[in-house]
């Protein structure tokens, strides 16, 4: 059924689902109370003399006592979920002053789907939009509402002083869709503000986000028995609850949905299928701008200051890339939604800022962390986090034992960390021994530099660290194995289910008496040119030479040292607040934070040795060109950092970097740096 018959369809099975999650409500209080009236029973009938006796005597004593018990432990389970705070997204309000074309264009809609218009605006950093009610005191004070709000669809009227929820739209969608394409998504959503106008789903709402609330302050850790023990049976009675409700909960939502959709298809609804396109599209660029272009910026301690502009600039990329996406592109010169903001690059920042803090963990200000811009992107994180790795790599080379160039008999001019010295150590030889040229093998064949050390028989160097063997390998990378600078272009459309790396597993750390990972056991010593294979570095190191596998696990070690130093030093350091906050500026929220969850969503999971390894590699490569054969670095909007001869994207160097890690074998590479006129026996800068 369609037209008014469907939304009134819709709307009924909403509130006959909001009247049983309140039955749930009901029946609980019932339970709560049934002691206390046995009690006034048993009291009332000793009082008129009916019931008599000393068992009647003891009945009304223990009744009556758990009559009291449980109706304090009702009203505690009633207290905390009352007052216990319920989840909120995190966003960036809008204030009706700074953007009235866009409050102007919402009311409208409003008005057109005879909906009350929502109580305030806020964008967030995801590409979805939905409505969020903060009435809640602990979400702030809530928005006045407007004089002339509708009555509710159904014949109740909205009370007077009830906020309307917040209207909360995803920050690509106002850069990316146009005007008429951004009305035609929110017209669905925006309806939806009816239905929750409704006083029953309005109650059952807010008891679910209680009970959900509750389940949150009870699983909180606490150190005292009887907290414990109380947080305990909260906890145990807010799931009765919301298992109980949980079927009722979820049809009403589809209920809601339904009749809001049902409502908003006299509005813009053939514009609506096309802009559903769009929201695919920019949901696939927001990914891959996060993960391969922002990820190493946070990493750097920059955080891109104008990521939806990025998100523009990465989808008009693949427009001119691919053919399909010829039709996208046309549309750019039709008015953006962002026009509707007074000014959309404060806003920007502010998001930008947020999207920061949410999926890396940065802080709001401090001497480490600072924005960047687009043109300035190469050289402030580019650059910097390719010399950077190249200086960890000579580090962690340095403590493995492995020669610089000015110990070895070279050529003048040619001291310094050079490229030569990771290929020379990491290529397997040819001759029959283990040891890799440019280190002391007078422990043997077959083994490596000082590996009978005072880490133990066996322990490759490098491996035993002050963080212990199971430390926590470095955050994931943007550009994995696949992404590396030098890959070929991006060509085709981007898939969202593809933009996403897999899982991978997080090194185990080793049990009492077993090996760590990289660590060899008496005897068990591979052969030269080997791969590891124990089981613990399937996961980890597998698929690595035995050098491979020692300078992997180096610079895990050296990584997670780097890590907690720097944990340790932005907790010690007080963030001042942000000029913009001070002003009074567009900025995160301040009421719906919580630093000490952050970040909430983590882009991706740690990286493998083996990836370490690859990158650090990489990044050296660069730098031998950057230095020698007059390379640029770069930024390409859909894989992030990249290598530039003359303008031109290199290309086939992941292939040839691997090919190095993977087997020791440097041929391909030698040839790829051969072809471009890279010198890897010079020196390279480093920081």
């Amino acid at each position: 059924m369609t037209g008014t018959g469907g939304e009134e369809m819709g709307a009924q099975a909403a509130r006959s689902r909001a009247l049983a999650v309140l039955r749930v409500r009901s029946r609980a209080l019932a339970v709560a109370l049934l002691p206390a009236a046995v009690a006034v029973v048993l009291l009332v009938g000793g009082a008129t003399g009916r019931l008599p006796g000393t068992g009647w005597d003891a009945a009304r004593w223990a009744v009556s006592v758990l009559a009291v018990l449980v109706l304090l432990a009702a009203a505690a389970v009633a207290l905390v979920v009352a007052r216990a705070r319920p989840a909120a997204t995190p966003t960036v309000t809008i204030a009706e002053e700074s953007a009235p074309d866009l409050y102007r264009m919402v009311r409208d809609l409003a008005d057109r789907l005879d909906v009350p218009a929502p109580s305030a605006i806020a964008l967030t950093p995801d590409c979805d939009s939905w409505l969020e009610d903060r009435t809640h005191p602990a979400h702030g004070p809530p928005p006045a509402p407007r004089r002339t709000d509708p009555a509710v669809p159904g014949g109740h009227a909205r009370p007077r002083g009830a906020a309307a929820p917040v209207l909360v739209i995803g920050s690509p969608f106002l850069w990316w869709m146009r005007v008429g394409e951004l009305r035609a998504v929110l017209a669905p959503v925006v309806a939806g503000t009816g239905p929750s106008a409704h006083p029953d789903i309005a109650a059952a709402r807010r008891f679910i986000r209680g009970l959900d609330a509750a389940v949150a302050v009870a699983s909180a850790d606490r150190r005292n028995p009887l907290s414990r023990a109380a947080c305990a049976g909260l906890a145990r009675v807010c799931r009765l609850l919301l298992r109980g409700c949980r079927v009722h909960a979820a049809q009403m939502e589809r209920g809601v949905a339904s009749a809001a959709a049902e409502r908003a298809q006299a509005v813009d609804y053939g514009l609506r299928i096309a802009a559903q396109e769009q929201v695919g599209l920019a949901y696939a660029g927001w990914d891959r701008l996060l993960t391969r272009v922002a990820l190493p910026a946070w990493r750097m301690g920059r955080w891109p200051s104008r990521l939806d502009v990025g998100v523009v600039a990465a989808l008009t990329e693949l427009s001119r890339r691919d053919r399909l996406a010829e039709g996208f592109a046309s549309r750019l010169g039709e008015r953006p939604a962002c026009d509707l903001l007074e000014e959309p690059g404060a806003m920007d920042e502010a998001v930008s800022l947020l999207t920061a803090r949410l999926f890396h963990g940065g802080p709001e200000t401090g001497p480490d962390w600072s924005p960047v811009d687009w043109a300035e992107y190469p050289e402030e994180v580019v650059d910097r986090t390719w010399r950077t790795d190249a200086a960890r790599l000579h580090r962690v080379l340095d403590t493995l034992g492995v020669r610089r160039a000015a110990e070895e008999d070279t050529a003048p001019g040619t001291e310094g960390p050079t490229l030569a010295r990771v290929l020379d150590h990491l290529t397997v030889p040819t001759d029959g021994r283990g040891a890799a040229p440019g280190m002391a093998s007078a422990d043997g064949p077959g083994t490596l530099s000082g590996t009978p050390s005072a880490d133990g028989p066996g322990t490759l160097p490098g491996t035993a660290s002050a963080d212990g063997p199971g430390a926590p390998p470095h955050t994931a990378p943007a550009d994995g194995p696949g992404t590396l600078p030098g890959t070929a272009p991006t060509d085709g459309p981007i898939d969202p289910s593809r933009t996403a790396p897999a899982p991978q597993t997080t090194p185990h750390p080793p049990t009492d008496g077993a090996p760590a990972p990289g660590d060899t056991a008496p005897g068990d010593t591979p052969a030269p040119g080997e791969t590891p294979t124990h089981p613990e570095d399937d996961d980890d190191l597998g698929g690595t030479t035995i050098r491979g596998a020692a300078l992997a696990a180096g610079l895990s070690a050296q990584l997670a040292r780097e890590e907690a130093a720097a944990q340790r030093a932005g907790a010690g350091t007080a963030a001042p607040a942000t000029p913009a906050a001070t002003a009074g500026a567009a900025g995160p929220d301040a009421a719906l934070w919580d630093d000490g969850a952050l970040p909430l969503l983590p882009l991706q999971p740690p990286r493998s040795g083996r990836e370490i390894l690859t990158a650090h590699i990489t990044a050296m490569v660069c730098c031998a060109a950057m230095d020698t054969a007059g390379a640029t670095p770069g930024l390409d909007w859909l894989d992030g950092p990249s290598l530039l001869f003359d303008g031109a994207r290199a290309a086939d160097l992941a292939p040839s970097v691997l090919s190095l890690v993977e087997t020791g074998d440097p041929g391909p590479l030698r040839h790829w740096m051969t072809e471009l006129g890279i010198r890897p026996e010079k020196p390279v800068r480093l920081v």
